[in-house]
């Protein structure tokens, strides 16, 4: 049973750092796409929200995501989706999108911004951070509580 005890945490720690690593990797992409300085005007073909929570004790979470098309300088049509974009976009509304041209499919239609997405990465990766310290001292606790238990249980 004592395995449950190692097996939880690492899990969580294996999820917590699999999410801190898709932030920074979009981070990186959106960054990539505003410094390279390439731009477009793209066409909103689709606009939709996704909602999560909403359990018995969950607040309920609402995402909006919009589906762009725009064309490369190169010629090339791309298609690309994007959360959390600005709600008063609707299908069919022209908007800027800036992208990098060996990714174009990492654009954003996201006005620069990149103080406030580096805090916002940040941010996440440290919460992130003590997510994972919290499972680690977790750990090392119930190892120790264990190990002095063995200790005092077997000397009996």
């Amino acid at each position: 049973m004592s395995v449950f005890f190692y097996a939880v945490p690492s899990l969580i720690m294996a999820l917590v750092l699999f999410m801190a690593a898709k932030v920074v990797r979009r981070s990186l992409e959106v960054r990539s796409a505003w410094s390279s300085g390439l731009t477009a005007e793209a066409r909103c073909l689709r606009s939709y929200t996704t909602v999560s929570g909403g359990g018995h004790d969950t607040s309920v979470s609402t995402t909006l995501h919009h589906v762009y098309e725009f064309m490369t300088r190169d010629g090339r049509a791309v298609r690309f989706e994007e959360s959390n974009g600005r709600p008063t976009v609707v299908e069919g509304d022209i908007v800027t999108v800036h992208y990098a041209a060996q990714n174009p499919e990492k654009a954003t239609a996201h006005a620069p911004s990149p103080v406030r997405a580096a805090v916002g990465t940040v941010v996440i990766v440290a919460f992130c951070g003590v997510i994972v310290a919290f499972c680690i001292g977790f750990m090392i606790t119930f190892h120790e509580m264990s190990a002095s238990g063995d200790a005092f249980f077997g000397g009996i």
